[in-house]
């Protein structure tokens, strides 16, 4: 008995240090499985329509007498105005800017026969993608009235854009968070693993693109987002 009271703290101790020792291993062998991670990125694209569009309509005019060429100009807004509402274009979405002039009297390096170039632009700001290009194509008929219209110029190009981005955001977000979840599937099941909670997620800026150079009405909307993913045995 008495040589028992003396054994029970030794074992005590020595259960306590194998104790002590699975802990431990268990630590390590939990924290080896947390470091065990996959990167995956999930993408979600869509093609839409741009549902707002930018015309500049231009007309250019060159002479001598700024007076006249006032009245030309004063002329030629007006006719454009009536064409654009007779196709069911709106005032509101009409702006008509100052006239530029350019005086070429001053300018040594001008090669023109007239000392004026007045430069119009007539802006068509609107919703009504299709029928604004529809007139694109109609515009020379403008012609047919006495307005030669600038197409063509880099400076004044169509601008389309799509503002609807925040109605197809939670939809495209889910997309790309489910692409990434199988793409993770996908490596844990190669791997003999599964797929473990998420650690971390980012999610990329949307990017609204061109779909080509042909049809820019046509947007290309794309996101991507990246997660890492625990694996576990």
């Amino acid at each position: 008995m008495e040589l028992m009271k003396k054994l029970l703290p030794a074992l005590l101790i020595a259960l306590g240090v194998v104790g002590l020792g699975f802990c431990i291993k268990a630590g390590f062998e939990a924290l080896a499985q947390r470091d065990r991670l996959v990167n995956v990125r999930g993408l979600a694209e869509r093609e839409v329509k741009a549902n707002k569009v930018t015309w500049p309509i231009v007309s250019k005019e060159v002479g001598n007498d700024l007076l006249e060429l006032y009245n030309h100009i004063n002329s030629t807004s007006d006719i454009i105005i009536n064409f654009l509402k007779s196709e069911g274009i709106t005032d509101d979405e009409i702006t008509v800017n100052a006239p530029v002039v350019n005086d070429n009297e001053g300018d040594r390096y001008a090669q023109n026969n007239y000392r004026y170039n007045v430069t119009l632009v007539i802006t068509v700001t609107s919703d009504k993608v299709d029928l604004v290009n529809e007139l694109m194509s109609k515009q020379a008929g403008l012609m047919k009235q006495g307005v030669a219209v600038c197409a063509g110029d880099y400076q004044y190009q169509p601008l389309y854009e799509f503002t609807a981005l925040n109605d197809i955001k939670p939809e495209m977000i889910a997309e790309a968070t489910k692409k990434a979840r199988e793409a993770g599937e996908k490596f844990a099941e190669d791997s003999g693993s599964k797929l473990g909670k998420i650690k971390s997620a980012t999610q990329g800026q949307f990017s609204i693109n061109d779909r080509d150079p042909y049809t820019p009405y046509i947007k290309n909307v794309r996101v991507v987002t990246y997660i890492d993913y625990y694996i576990e045995d």
